[in-house]
């Protein structure tokens, strides 16, 4: 097997994943609606890694959706300091590719023994976060063997869109939208050339910044994850507001950096931060849906929906880098697909 080869497969299947889990959309509302608190306060949401970043989709899109506040969990206060809380009112999302994590499992089940009701987003529906939790979404991507997370972690991002709809009981895209979506993520795995081109100019670059604003930065976020896990790049994930706090004194032209936007209330202000960064002497590749994008991402999509194919680009992204360094991304270095606690 050629260096690579699972994590290609496993890109190229993600049109048919998102379209079965689109055939699925009114199943996934229904389910999601069924379990909601009669009293809903908030909604907490828990989660590591890849689906850890898809959550910060899930965290703006909840909001959204329920008016109420929305919160990344720190299961460290449940598995390692035991607070006593009381999440009656509470809906409580988990969220685990493998749903083997045993933190996961562990801070599900303690949630909803204190009141919660709680959700499981998975790829397994017989996994130990499947049996813990009231609701299940089964991702239905089939199995995945390379290490570097990629069609679970796009369908996990389309579950989010589809249970903050049951939540609310509104759409927050078109149907049409909805349906547009795989043929949208197979124009963008078709088109590589783009980014052979920017891959070819990061094999020499050591560290690297991905930056975005609002619903965007999930995927800056898990763009920045699969170039460090894949190709070694000390690459980290910004928001465009964060990064003007402080971490751009360490941007200059040795650092490149990955700007990720779409349209939106968000994209005014991470183009302005372009133009900043620019001033600073620095290489800034654009993703986006302009025609001055060095990767571009399909017109018209909605910015819900625009994490999907952002993320796409940046698995392609990593998995030419590594390769380019002589790297097998199916199997970094150093870690293993599921990851226990």
């Amino acid at each position: 097997m050629t260096k690579g080869q699972l994590m290609a497969g496993e890109m190229a299947e993600q049109p048919d994943v998102l379209a079965r889990l689109v055939d699925r959309a009114a199943e996934v509302r229904a389910s999601v609606a069924g379990v909601v608190p009669d009293d809903l306060a908030a909604c907490v949401i828990v989660a590591r890694g890849s689906s850890d970043h898809a959550a910060l989709l899930g965290q703006y899109l909840l909001q959204v959706a329920t008016g109420r506040p929305v919160a990344l969990a720190s299961p460290s206060l449940h598995t390692l300091y035991r607070v006593p809380v009381d999440y009656r009112g509470v809906l409580v999302v988990g969220v685990s590719q493998s749903g083997a994590t045993s933190e996961i499992v562990d801070v599900v089940s303690d949630l909803g023994a204190a009141g919660a009701r709680t959700v499981a987003i998975t790829n397994d529906p017989s996994s130990p976060l499947a049996s813990a939790a009231g609701c299940v979404i089964d991702l239905g991507a089939g199995p995945e063997l390379a290490v570097p997370a990629t069609k679970t972690v796009t369908a996990t991002l389309l579950a989010f869109v589809l249970v903050a709809e049951g939540l609310s009981g509104r759409s927050l895209v078109s149907a049409s939208d909805l349906a547009d979506l795989p043929g949208h993520i197979a124009d963008v795995l078709a088109d590589e050339a783009p980014v052979a081109r920017v891959a070819a100019g990061l094999l020499d670059t050591d560290q690297l910044v991905s930056v975005a604003r609002g619903y965007l930065l999930a995927a800056a976020r898990e763009t920045a994850l699969k170039l460090r896990e894949t190709s070694g790049t000390l690459a980290e994930g910004w928001s465009a507001a964060d990064l003007r706090h402080g971490p751009v004194a360490a941007i200059d032209a040795r650092v490149p950096v990955l700007s990720l936007r779409a349209a939106g209330p968000a994209a005014a202000d991470t183009e302005r931060l372009e133009a900043e960064l620019v001033a600073r002497g620095a290489t800034v590749l654009r993703v986006n849906d302009g025609a001055e994008a060095d990767l571009p991402l399909p017109p018209g999509v909605p910015e819900a929906l625009a994490n999907i194919g952002a993320v796409v680009r940046g698995q392609h992204l990593a998995r030419l880098v590594s390769l380019g360094r002589g790297i097998d991304p199916d199997q970094p270095l150093g870690l293993n697909k599921v990851t226990q606690s």
